[in-house]
């Protein structure tokens, strides 16, 4: 039983590691279309967003795919994590956390996004 939480404890930790290493080549990504391009700075955070959506969904998706059931379950909580360390990542180097409709609207995106990518995997398993 308790090898069995640690092999869950592992695959969450891989998924979240996957997502942060996507979201940081999407970023690069991003910040290069920013300079070489006539993309406005106003966009910002429409691209954090779609970043945000498409880590999640990889880093979820790679988590039901190693798990024999309940994807929906562990894409939720990849999903809540990603954003529980981003608000703490924020919060360590650059601005206290606010809690306000903008940050709770960000936390049910990952949130959701998390569970469809739970499910995509284990469809796709």
């Amino acid at each position: 039983m308790r090898e069995k939480s640690l092999i869950k404890g592992i695959n969450i930790a891989k998924s979240l590691t996957l997502s942060f290493i996507i979201t940081l080549v999407l970023i690069i990504v991003v910040s290069l279309l920013l300079t070489y391009t006539s993309l406005k700075e106003s966009r910002i955070p429409l691209l954090n967003t779609i970043v945000m959506i498409i880590s999640i969904t990889i880093g979820s998706i790679y988590m039901a795919i190693n798990m024999e059931e309940n994807g929906w379950l562990y894409g939720g909580i990849v999903g809540a994590l990603y954003f529980i360390v981003l608000v703490l990542l924020n919060y360590l180097f650059i601005k206290p956390f606010v809690f306000d409709i903008y940050s709770l609207s960000k936390f049910f995106i990952a949130l959701v996004t998390g569970i469809i990518g739970g499910v995509i995997g284990i469809n796709i398993k």
